[in-house]
């Protein structure tokens, strides 16, 4: 879903590299960048009512950084829907990954709500997830606390182990209703859920309409981002930033199946373990129970310090998914999500569209 294989890892560095300071040629807009960066990722203030709950939900992981939803607020509830402007059909036809984002953002919501004094209730209907608010004792939980820390952390990890009480906690985290986590952390089978990471990645990079699609919500550098305030920043995956002319011109010709595959070999070779989401059915009620529980996961290992990143190679192509089911041994049940994680830097963050233009305002 979220994790999203930036194309420019090494040749695009290697091309900026032989720019004439790219650094100071972006400056101002870097510095615009942090700013925005730092209203996005602000602390909740709670005297901003439902609005600022909307901010915190979609802090949450979702496809392409694409920010499928859009949310109405009422009195008594936060509605949360798809939009489906912003879906994506090559990787995601059947709008699993949509669904699913839906759900981290309803999960991020319950907690800010629980932070503010409401207990939140979502329903799945045939619109959305309707989130029924009303007014309870305020808690501050750890998830809450790690909202506005968490990110997709696609990078080198350091290899270390997590202690198993972690790891005890990290799986308490991520198992929902109908929705079920396996964790694996020893070496042999990292090294098996990275040769079907390495299968998949394989078939999608042969997919021109999904590489067409993929490059459509790549942003290269500081302006392009808080201009769409969306996509995969190229300095968010602590990849040198670029003009998109530049960037694309050099994609075809250093971008390869053979190189990303060696990147993610490595990458998840450093990992710490790897944990796979499993729904109990394949449908839309599934998928967003599969986001929440996804969500509480990577807001659980944000709260211990460990970092992860989405590999969903092997449950994004249908014909890999199917060989990764019988390896994990499910039978029927859909792999929804591939998580790696482990002990890595902080890298810098994403953006979001402001509340404004993902909401609107009923009264009941």
């Amino acid at each position: 879903m979220m994790d999203r294989r930036i194309l420019m890892s090494g040749g695009i560095g290697l091309a900026t590299a032989m720019m004439a300071n790219p650094r100071r040629a972006f400056a101002d807009k870097q510095n615009s960048y942090e700013d925005v960066v730092r209203s996005t990722w602000a602390p909740l203030q709670a005297e901003g009512g439902s609005r600022e709950l909307v901010r915190y939900a979609t802090l949450a992981a979702n496809s392409h950084n694409t920010q499928p939803w859009t949310f109405k607020i009422s009195d008594h509830y936060i509605a949360i829907a798809p939009d489906f402007g912003r879906r994506c059909p090559a990787v995601d036809p059947d709008d699993h990954h949509l669904y699913v984002s839906l759900g981290c953002a309803a999960e991020n919501l319950i907690q800010a709500a629980s932070a503010v004094g409401l207990r939140a209730e979502p329903l799945l209907d045939a619109d959305g997830i309707n989130v029924t608010l009303e007014r309870t004792a305020p808690e501050r939980s750890v998830l809450f606390q790690a909202i506005p820390l968490r990110q997709s952390t696609r990078s080198m990890y350091d290899g270390k182990l997590v202690a198993r009480e972690h790891l005890r906690l990290l799986e308490q985290a991520g198992v929902g209703n109908g929705v079920s986590i396996i964790m694996l952390t020893e070496r042999a089978k990292i090294a098996n859920v990275s040769d079907y990471v390495i299968q998949g990645n394989s078939a999608q990079m042969s997919d021109k309409a999904f590489m067409n699609e993929l490059i459509s919500w790549l942003r290269f550098n500081e302006a392009e981002a808080v201009a769409n305030m969306d996509g995969l920043f190229s300095r968010a995956s602590g990849i040198s930033t670029a003009p998109r002319w530049l960037a694309q011109l050099l994609i075809k010709y250093l971008f390869t199946a053979s190189s990303q595959n060696e990147k993610y070999q490595a990458e998840i070779a450093s990992s710490a373990g790897v944990a796979m989401f499993v729904s109990e059915r394949n449908d839309r009620m599934h998928w967003v129970e599969a986001g929440r529980a996804c969500q509480r996961f990577a807001l659980q290992a944000t709260a211990l310090g460990i970092k992860c990143a989405f590999i969903n190679q092997p449950v994004e192509v249908p014909s890999v998914r199917e060989q990764f089911a019988k390896y994990l041994g499910i039978g029927e049940r859909r792999a929804d999500l591939v998580m790696r994680f482990g002990f890595g830097p902080d890298l810098p963050k994403s953006l979001r569209r402001p509340v404004a233009q993902v909401t609107s305002s009923s009264k009941i």
